[in-house]
Order: structure tokens, then sequence, then C-alpha cells
């Protein structure tokens, strides 16, 4: 199976470049974060054009996530809620779909914005509800991924420049530890198993120069159960696609992660 994940920054806005680096890639399964539309608004005729069927929790506007397979998609589910006290997520932040018998799930973690603030707070929260969770439906003994735009730089070497970045979210602490939460509880973070090295970025502000510069971050992941990491083959993270001139239309911000699995 070869597995993508890609924060699209609305899908209406990157259709034809989302469309022909299906074409050119060839992944039996993508997730996408940020598609920015209602689940009425999907174009799913384009998709199945290419042989995808797609599966999409949004509320329009903000957020969205979405998995294409064309290796099917059965069991689907959306949002982190109900919880026990009674918390619904209904922000268009996570999709679950087991495909070719890997339960695949799409998240969008939220921004935060600035350490401190509301935003920041409910980042944080949200982290949390993820943790409980993985450890309520996730089974480690059998194949899963959770990937998506994580919105955490992990480790220092994922971030171009800690102090620089967003003035402070996505590197800090409180974080970078709730992520380590879900590498506890059994998930491995397998683009980083193929991948040790700096500067291995996923994301690259828009201004001037920041993506020839490698002025970036690596917030975009997929984590996976023991059973499906012991699958893995490659990773790697597409820079084509992340360039204005490789496909039709302004890219997304973020470069597409594709992971390739043995049967």
């Amino acid at each position: 199976m070869r597995l993508a994940t890609w924060n699209v920054n609305s899908l209406k806005a990157r259709l034809p470049r989302v469309l022909d680096w299906l074409a050119a890639a060839q992944p039996d399964v993508l997730a996408m974060q940020e598609t920015k539309l209602s689940d009425e608004a999907v174009p799913t005729l384009a998709f199945r054009e290419l042989g995808y069927e797609v599966v999409h929790h949004g509320l329009g506007r903000w957020n969205g996530v979405a998995i294409a397979s064309r290796v099917g998609a059965a069991d689907v589910a959306s949002g982190l809620g109900p919880a026990p006290d009674g918390w619904t997520d209904d922000g268009g932040r996570l999709i679950a779909a087991t495909c070719a018998g890997v339960r695949v799930v799409s998240i969008y973690v939220p921004n935060g914005r600035v350490v401190g603030s509301e935003f920041y707070a409910d980042k944080l929260a949200w982290l949390d509800r993820l943790a409980a969770w993985v450890a309520a439906s996730a089974d480690m003994a059998q194949p899963l991924a959770l990937c998506g735009d994580f919105n955490v730089a992990p480790e220092e070497i994922d971030v171009w420049d800690s102090v620089a970045a967003h003035g402070g979210t996505h590197v800090s602490a409180p974080e970078r530890e709730r992520v380590a939460l879900l590498r506890e509880q059994g998930l491995v973070d397998i683009v980083r198993r193929f991948h040790p090295e700096e500067g291995f970025f996923t994301w690259w502000d828009y201004r001037a120069g920041h993506f020839h510069k490698n002025f970036g971050m690596r917030i975009d992941h997929v984590y996976v159960t023991p059973p499906l990491a012991a699958r893995a083959v490659a990773a790697e993270r597409d820079r084509e696609a992340r360039k204005p001139s490789s496909f039709e239309g302004i890219p997304s911000d973020h470069a597409p992660l594709v992971v390739d699995f043995a049967d």
C-alpha cells in the first residue's frame, strides 16, 4: 500500500494540483486536511474519474478532513466525540476509514496561534482528547495509521528556528509532550525512521524565500501501530508538489508525505 497525507490548504483552490499529483504519485490512499469544504461540496466525481472514492468530514470554509482511497473505505467514522464528559468534536478535524485492511485516520490538529491564548489552550485540550481517543479506539496489534497535520514539530531538528516559529506555538514543551504521549502509547513516527536528519520539513511559510531557504517545520506526520511499522519500506515528502511550477495552480504551503508499505 502507498499511503499519503497532505494538508491541501483548500481543496477547492488546489483541486487541479491535487488531481495532477494523484495521477503522478499514484497513492492507494490520500489523507487530506484543511479541505475548507462542507461534505456536500466535495468534488467526488473528479476523484472518481481517477478511481478514488472520497469520505469527508467538514463544515465548510474552515478545517475539513478527507480520505481518498482506491482500495476501499469502510467503517467510516468522524470526530473525537462524544466523550464521557459529554464533549463532542464537531470541528471537522478527524475522519477514519478502513482501507485494504488498514485503519486510516486523517487529523487536523488546531493551530494554537499564540502560546497562552485561548486557541492554544483549545489545541492542548484537543491533543489530550486525541490521546484518549487513541487509548480507547486504537488496537496496537492491528494495522492503523494516524496521519495528517499535527501542527507540532516534535523535536528541535524539526524546525529551522524554534524561537521564530509562530511565537512559540508548534514547538512549545506542552505541545511536544502531548505528541510524545502518542509514541508512548505505542504509535511509531514512521517517517522519522527513514529520515532522522535535520531539515526534513513538510511546511514552509508563503513568505518570499522561505521554501527555497528551507525555513520550515516538520509538522505533518504518519504515526502507525507496530504491525504496520513492520511493513514500512520507504517514506518521503514530495517537495515538487510544493513548487509553484511543478503542477497546475498555486501550491499549498505543505508538501505531501508518502509512505510505502509491503503487502
